[in-house]
């Protein structure tokens, strides 16, 4: 059973794509550390579903890492079986993922009443539970910034409104009486939910690139594995 040089073409851009796979696993894990990492504080004072996002882009990418692996086994093989299972697994993360860009897309606006009223809730908390208090403090140092839409929103604390200050997290320079009667020029302006959206705008690009270019590789991943199966199972010999 000899097979010509179309289908041998066909099986090294198999190992060509699955090589891409496996680096865009990769990344997609170094995106989800990084965001957990740079997020960390910001995730911690919003409800567990907005804190899931880096995890889920982490699982993603170990999935993707795996399933190259396998891809590359079932073409060295030659294994139908393989080919094919890789082909239906790359089938569905792709579907997964559109899925999650159209969810994504549709509830943007909820994303952000969803971490606004995680912060509400973590500026509630503050002074009363410690490891809220200092998730709190760390995410202003941060992100320079003072409440969750700004630093008046303190005002609607009972511990801070009847003083007339604010945590000294919100300082701009760390002095005696920074924090109290507070000003735009004594502690951050813009409130948290601002700067937080600012952070992820400017690295939502890098995100979508990489996603982008994730689905276009993964997608004549599953053309070339059809043609793949469809050369082993015509009994071809693709050596």
């Amino acid at each position: 059973m000899a097979v010509e040089g179309g289908m041998k073409c066909v099986k090294f851009l198999v190992f060509v794509f699955n090589f891409i796979f496996w680096v865009c696993g990769v990344a997609l894990i170094a995106i989800g550390i990084y965001a957990q990492l740079a997020l960390d504080k910001a995730l911690a004072v919003s409800a567990g579903s907005a804190a899931s996002s880096p995890v889920a882009i982490l699982v993603l990418g170990v999935i993707i890492f795996f399933i190259s692996f396998f891809g590359c086994c079932g073409a060295w093989k030659e294994s139908y079986c393989m080919v094919t299972t890789f082909a239906i697994l790359l089938s569905i993360i792709f579907l997964a993922e559109v899925a999650a860009a159209i969810a994504g897309y549709v509830y943007k606006d909820k994303a952000r009443s969803v971490l606004e009223e995680g912060l509400w809730d973590a500026m509630s908390r503050y002074g009363e539970d410690q490891a809220m208090t200092q998730a709190v403090d760390e995410l202003q140092q941060d992100f320079k910034c003072c409440g969750a839409n700004n630093y008046t929103d303190w005002a609607n604390i009972e511990q801070f409104k009847l003083n007339d200050t604010v945590p000294r997290s919100c300082c701009r320079q760390d002095t005696a009486a920074c924090n109290v009667h507070p000003s735009p020029t004594t502690v951050y302006e813009k409130g948290c939910l601002q700067s937080i959206e600012s952070w992820m705008k400017k690295n939502i690009l890098l995100v979508a690139a990489v996603a982008l270019g994730i689905a276009f590789f993964e997608l004549l991943g599953i053309i070339f594995a059809c043609c793949l199966m469809k050369g082993i199972r015509s009994g071809y010999e693709v050596m």
